[in-house]
């Protein structure tokens, strides 16, 4: 079963950093990436996937991650990124953002990874990402903190989140999503803290973190293959029939 690190993020200007941060993984035995530029994939020169892809030892994907100001905003980074290949998210404490997020079927992943947009999950939101078969993001980054304070309250929004979540039967991943890459555990360990500090069944948490993000990235293929018609459907030509 591979377990996934859902939300590394990476300067595109500083290969030499991003190297540091792959070979991290690798010591920590992190096999399965999926990596954020800072301003997305898709102005991203060839010649640094390339050397990204050299990194053979990875199963790597993308994603983007927008943070609207507000609705017009929303829309207009929307506009920008038709027919991409990678994940597209959305964080925003907006409510209408979140919404109009939440029923676009361009966007894959809400996320509800800042300690101030964790506050604003409702039951609203998980309903139509589910009708939408698109995901939520909770991420563990925000428990790395020397501050016992902050990790208190941020741990008490993280539990009250995921347990409407697990009550509502959300499609739900879980990402490290730390800001320091020494902070970086092993999805394994996460699994763990998840299930320890955070009282999310095992089972649960270990689809939170692998087979929840499978189907978020078959999600986007999905999205890109023309043949599909809706989630379960999928037309098909004389040549596809045995």
């Amino acid at each position: 079963m591979p377990y996934f690190e859902s939300r590394l993020k990476v300067n595109s200007n500083d290969f030499e950093d991003i190297e540091q941060k792959l070979d991290f993984c690798k010591n920590l035995g992190i096999k399965y990436l999926i990596l954020e530029f800072e301003n997305g994939v898709k102005n991203i020169k060839p010649e640094l996937m390339d050397k990204i892809s050299s990194f053979s030892e990875f199963k790597i994907y993308y994603r983007t991650t927008f943070k609207p100001k507000n609705l017009d905003d929303l829309r207009n980074k929307l506009k920008q990124y038709i027919n991409v290949s990678n994940i597209i998210a959305v964080e925003s404490t907006d409510k209408e953002v979140q919404i109009q997020a939440a029923r676009d079927s361009r966007v894959d992943l809400i996320s509800f990874s800042d300690e101030n947009v964790i506050k604003t999950l409702t039951p609203g939101i998980i309903s139509l990402t589910k009708q939408n078969n698109s995901f939520i993001e909770f991420s563990l980054g925000l428990l790395m903190t020397k501050s016992k304070v902050i990790q208190s309250r941020v741990l008490r929004s993280l539990y009250r989140a995921l347990q409407l979540s697990m009550q509502l039967n959300a499609n739900f991943i879980i990402s490290g999503n730390v800001d320091n890459f020494y902070n970086l555990r092993h999805p394994r360990a996460l699994i763990s803290v998840s299930h320890t500090l955070l009282s999310i069944p095992l089972l649960t948490a270990k689809k939170a973190f692998s087979d929840n993000v499978l189907a978020l990235i078959n999600r986007v293929k999905m999205r890109q293959d023309k043949n599909y018609y809706e989630l379960g459907v999928k037309l098909i030509g004389r040549g596809d029939i045995q």
